[in-house]
């Protein structure tokens, strides 16, 4: 008989089959670590964590893309929607701020100022939105198969960035329609949307830890997203809005372009558009945002590894 036949033997006869008394029989804790048996469910070390991941890339990938046409499938304008969403959006915000607030007579060419943000901080809500529900909404799958928890929060990135690439060929073509001109700039928006998409992965991953447990969250969500809408600048410049309209110290302004949605809105504001005013210090905060949110995401989400479908 093998060693881990032995041990389950032991185990449902109550002990080891040496006639050893029940009260000095080992703990089952003891009797496994002796026999060399783990969990199945035990959570391994991150490097193996992360080559069970890479080892699921085709998983991944393929999860998000089937979800992503399965989508609008019932709709009549099917994928469509996924620029018209945006678009409306900032319809809507550029009648109510551009218009009657009269935001548009303080920005230089505020259609491409606020479609820009528009499109930009869509892509970091609904990736955070549906890294939320990742774990909550999959516990059938979760508790069916054996992978990488990780492998969910980042298909619904993967998801939302494949919707990302359509808009942002709508977003180029009503930019250049605008009257910007196409410059070198043009070259590192890859660049800007790579870092955005790091810092996307890794607040999916956390929200995906605290959505799995915390059910009410999805129900707080939106009116977080609507906060952070407000407070990261989508239609109006911040340093005028808090410094000079609401003669509000510097530092609140500050506060509020430290914020990661804010950054990566100038940071492709500085791009696109040629009157923007470019801030040296935005490509350091998104960077710092993009590095510090990945590596810390995953560190947080993978530490609860083993709770992910309990309950």
């Amino acid at each position: 008989m093998s060693q881990p036949e032995s041990a389950v033997a032991d185990a449902q006869a109550g002990g080891p089959s040496d006639g050893t008394p029940a009260n000095q029989q080992e703990p089952l804790a003891k009797l496994a670590e002796r026999y060399g048996l783990r969990r199945a469910i035990a959570r391994p070390s991150l490097p193996v964590y992360l080559r069970q991941l890479w080892e699921r890339r085709h998983f991944v990938m393929t999860y998000a893309t089937s979800r992503n046409v399965s989508k609008y499938s019932t709709s009549a304008l099917g994928q469509l929607w996924q620029v018209l969403t945006p678009l409306l959006n900032a319809a809507i915000y550029w009648l109510m701020f551009g218009l009657i607030l009269g935001a548009s007579k303080k920005v230089e060419n505020y259609p491409a100022f606020l479609m820009t943000g528009m499109f930009v901080f869509t892509y970091t809500q609904r990736s955070v939105s549906g890294g939320a529900k990742s774990i909550s909404g999959n516990l059938s799958l979760i508790r069916a198969l054996h992978f990488p928890r990780a492998a969910l929060p980042l298909a619904y990135t993967i998801q939302e960035f494949q919707q990302l690439l359509i808009s942002m060929g709508v977003l180029f073509v009503l930019v250049l329609i605008t009257g910007e001109p196409l410059t070198v700039l043009w070259l590192l928006i890859p660049v800007a949307l790579l870092l955005q998409t790091m810092f996307n992965i890794g607040a999916s991953l956390v929200l995906a830890r605290i959505g799995s447990t915390a059910r009410d969250l999805n129900q707080l969500l939106p009116f977080i997203m609507r906060t952070w809408l407000y407070a990261s600048g989508v239609f109006f410049y911040i340093q005028d809005k808090v410094v000079e309209s609401a003669h509000l110290p510097q530092w609140v302004a500050d506060l509020m372009y430290f914020n990661p949605a804010a950054a990566y809105i100038e940071l492709m504001r500085d791009l696109l558009i040629e009157s923007h005013p470019v801030r040296s210090w935005v490509w350091f905060t998104c960077v710092f945002w993009a590095v510090f949110a990945l590596i810390g995401g995953f560190w947080y989400f993978w530490r609860a590894e083993e709770k992910y479908g309990r309950g």
